[in-house]
């Protein structure tokens, strides 16, 4: 089974791009839809943040707004709520993985922002790196709400350039020129890393 690791920096289009492959059937394990759900109602990483960072428990889940705001600017906040956070997403990847391996897939995709940044590049054998021209990102990212150019600028200083990502990359899916030409791409890119595989031996064992 290939892994491959997806990533891009924010507005490149890493989002769009996992959707794409989930919809073309590739299995996808995404970490930001991982902490959304250890930060939901009855999410594993409730309690520990609440107690680290009161306040932030509003009617049962986490207030992703109010703990930003409590993280956003202080390294050493930010520090332990990932230490609550990436060993519970760590835990997640490695059932998905394991999953995978028991339904004899032939290529999976793991989605995460910071894949250079931590030790999941490890955990894969292809790196994919997202990317588009930098007006594009920037109207991508200011169309979001309550982004402002701090607050881009504090998101950037905490992800590696996309220009070392490229660097790093096995592989690089230009964005820029709409959906369809980079989800071409992405199936392509697919499709040579020898997904379907699974489909084609099952099709010929009937």
């Amino acid at each position: 089974m290939i892994v491959v690791g997806l990533t891009g920096s924010i507005g490149m289009g890493k989002s769009a791009a996992a959707s794409a492959l989930k919809r073309a059937g590739v299995p996808v394990h995404e970490a930001d839809a991982t902490v959304h759900r250890l930060l939901g109602r009855g999410g594993a990483a409730l309690a520990a943040v609440a107690a680290e960072f009161p306040g932030t428990l509003n009617e049962g889940v986490i207030d992703r707004a109010a703990l930003g705001r409590l993280v956003f600017a202080d390294p050493a906040a930010l520090a332990r709520l990932e230490a609550i956070l990436h060993p519970l997403v760590a835990a997640s990847t490695e059932r998905f993985l394991a999953h995978a391996r028991a339904a004899r897939k032939s290529v999976v995709v793991l989605d995460v922002p910071l894949l250079f940044e931590t030790p999941t590049q490890a955990r894969c054998d292809v790196r994919v790196v997202v990317t588009a021209p930098r007006d594009i990102q920037l109207q991508r990212v200011m169309r979001r709400r309550a982004m402002s150019p701090a607050r881009l600028a504090g998101i950037e200083a905490r992800q590696l350039p996309d220009a070392d990502k490229r660097r790093r990359a096995d592989a690089v899916v230009p964005t820029g020129l709409g959906r369809r030409a980079s989800r071409g791409r992405l199936l392509a890119l697919m499709a040579r890393l020898g997904y379907g595989a699974e489909r084609a031996a099952a099709e010929g064992d009937s």
